[in-house]
């Protein structure tokens, strides 16, 4: 300053300038906290998907495959509800896949009014139900939705919350995957506890090995059935071969693929796998956590793994059809 001969007198830039707060955009008042040292960890994001026959990934990364027929609540917190309804797939099967979803954004003080939105097979739209496609006011909105493939693909996101939702129309059968922030998604009271995206289906409705494993319930015996034509259309080897060609790593999404395509026979399930998987690498916060691989609670011989795979998928095609 001297060199400069200025005067030590009048303004001068703050060495801590204030941070600029949004109420309605989650990461800068989770920002300003940060700074301030009332929270020295960033925000932590969760993860929930549902897809295909149908199987759900959980906030906690745990991956089941369920029958829930009918409306059930993946989310109902303070922020969020979100409830899917699933119908049966085929005829004297307990497989299920979701036709309807309905969303809504709860209001949020100055950011938005409610906000519902609601999808059903061949009808996704890309507005909410009273015809708006944002909400919030000023040019940056808090919460709009975005329109990637006509009647097959929108995106939601709720800045006000750090949320973002993607649901999809794959052949007949909608799929759903969302990211949120785990304050907010665990904010919610005692009586709204029946959320599939946070504990998981009911032990009564799963149709799993109680894993996640829907190719998995090693070493039980089983009845001596032909695994030469699971369903119409398909074998054992042909459902391997379409899943392995859009999934080459054999994680729980391949899996599940092959299932599905052994219990209904609907080549669309390969594609509702591949973009659950699709949707995971865009919204998951973790990529280490992006697949999931069986557990290997019992050890299978070498060379054994396709016997074992056929034999898992024979069960689980016995449990949905019983």
């Amino acid at each position: 300053m001297s060199q400069r001969n200025c005067s030590k007198d009048g303004p001068t830039s703050s060495t801590n300038p204030e941070v600029t707060h949004d109420p309605c955009n989650y990461h800068s008042h989770a920002g300003v906290r940060e700074l301030r040292g009332g929270d020295q960890n960033p925000p932590n994001y969760l993860f929930c998907g549902l897809f295909g026959d149908p199987h759900l990934r959980t906030f906690k990364d745990h991956f089941q495959t369920c029958k829930v027929e009918g409306a059930w609540p993946l989310i109902d917190n303070n922020y969020l509800s979100v409830q899917v309804t699933n119908v049966p797939v085929v005829l004297g099967s307990s497989a299920t896949a979701t036709n309807k979803i309905t969303i809504i954004f709860k209001a949020h003080r100055e950011c938005t009014d409610q906000k519902v939105y609601q999808a059903v097979t061949d009808d996704l739209p890309a507005a909410f139900v009273d015809g708006s496609t944002s909400g919030g006011d000023g040019d940056v909105k808090s919460l709009r939705i975005v329109e990637r493939e006509s009647g097959r693909y929108v995106e939601m996101h709720a800045r006000y919350i750090g949320t973002t939702v993607f649901v999809r129309q794959l052949g007949r059968y909608l799929t759903l995957a969302i990211r949120m922030p785990e304050d907010l998604a665990m904010s919610y009271e005692e009586s709204q506890d029946l959320q599939l995206c946070v504990n998981g289906c009911p032990l009564s409705e799963r149709i799993d090995d109680g894993q996640g494993q829907v190719s998995a319930i090693l070493g039980h015996t089983l009845p001596h059935t032909s695994l030469a034509q699971a369903w119409p259309g398909y074998t054992l080897e042909t459902a391997n071969a379409q899943c392995h060609e859009k999934m080459p790593v054999k994680d729980i999404y391949f899996q599940s693929c092959v299932f599905d395509l052994l219990t209904t026979g609907d080549a669309n399930f390969t594609a509702a796998a591949h973009s659950a998987l699709e949707d995971v690498e865009a919204l998951h916060p973790r990529k280490e956590r992006w697949h999931i691989f069986p557990s290997s609670g019992h050890e299978t011989p070498q060379g054994g793994s396709h016997r074992s795979l056929s034999l898992g998928l024979t069960c689980l095609i016995l449990v949905v059809f019983l």
